[in-house]
């Protein structure tokens, strides 16, 4: 006799068993769920988007100056007016806006992979060696940050790949201090020990087995490396230490927007500093969506 409702399921054969979700499928729904990230992600594409291809819909000249056109009011033509050397402001901000994100990312892909290496290799090798690497760590940390970049940026003239590497030259050091942790942790674990009985060395342990075990924790890290990263450029500019002319960030708009505030120039300012707030506040909703999504644990039952 047949139980038709346990055939309709499958319940009766052995060989039915229930789907059971891998660990990236499980992450990615729990970050579909995220609605703070998801907009984030949304931003982000969307100011890439008009950063890398808005040029195409409204091309301008952010090479020369036209001091005829300075410092017109947004209307026809110039949708957010003209800067005091007469750039279209709307493409100045796309203009600047790639900068601003370039240097960003690489600065804080290459601050999340020095920190990594770093943080791994002093984690699992233990003793003198995480003792000697963390003592470095914790003098360059106790210097202020914006400090170490300003002394730099004016010690070497500022370009794009200068700026990237001034940036992750003190941003790495965050990442190597969480990654030695998590290294710590997964040096005890069993097939670290198996690998080394087998004859494997400390570079096999490190690239093969804590660092792929910690891609959640630096992917996680790297989406806030990249805002920092971002708002350092900001800072920098601010302060005057940017990409020289013709070039610019948005940091460098709104440093140079700030001189017209009193006569009422508000396109100069909002513009730039939207910019700088939405993108930031994208990369840390995105970052922490992959936190939540990276930390899930199966349920029990």
């Amino acid at each position: 006799m047949t139980i038709p409702a346990l055939d309709a399921v499958g319940a009766g054969r052995p060989d039915a068993a229930p789907a059971i979700p891998g660990p990236a499928r499980r992450a990615l729904a729990v970050l579909t769920r995220n609605k703070l990230a998801l907009a984030g992600a949304l931003v982000l594409l969307a100011l890439f988007a008009f950063c890398f291809l808005g040029s195409l819909l409204h091309p301008t000249d952010q090479i020369h100056t036209d001091l005829a056109q300075a410092g017109r009011a947004p209307g026809a033509g110039h949708p957010l007016g003209t800067t005091d050397l007469g750039y279209d402001q709307l493409g100045r901000l796309m203009y600047g806006g790639r900068t601003s994100l370039e240097v960003g990312l690489a600065a804080g892909l290459l601050a999340t992979l020095l920190g990594t290496v770093y943080g791994a290799v002093a984690g699992y090798c233990g003793g003198w060696v995480d003792a000697v690497l963390m003592r470095i760590t914790d003098a360059a940390l106790a210097i202020p940050a914006l400090f170490l970049l300003v002394v730099v940026a004016t010690l070497i003239t500022p370009s794009k790949p200068v700026l990237i590497l001034i940036i992750a030259s003190v941003a790495w050091l965050s990442p190597a201090r969480l990654i030695r942790g998590e290294a710590l942790a997964l040096r005890s674990r069993d097939y670290l020990h198996a690998m080394r009985l087998m004859g494997g060395g400390g570079g096999r342990a490190v690239f093969r087995h804590i660092v792929p075990n910690a891609v959640g924790t630096v992917l996680v890290n790297a989406t806030f490396q990249v805002a920092d990263a971002i708002l350092y450029v900001a800072y920098l500019s601010f302060l005057g230490l940017s990409v020289p002319p013709p070039a610019a960030d948005w940091g460098s708009l709104l440093s140079a927007g700030i001189t017209y505030t009193q006569v009422g120039h508000w396109w100069l300012i909002f513009p730039p500093g939207l910019a700088i707030v939405l993108v930031v506040a994208a990369f840390n909703c995105l970052g922490d969506g992959l936190r939540d999504a990276f930390d899930v644990r199966p349920a029990k039952g």
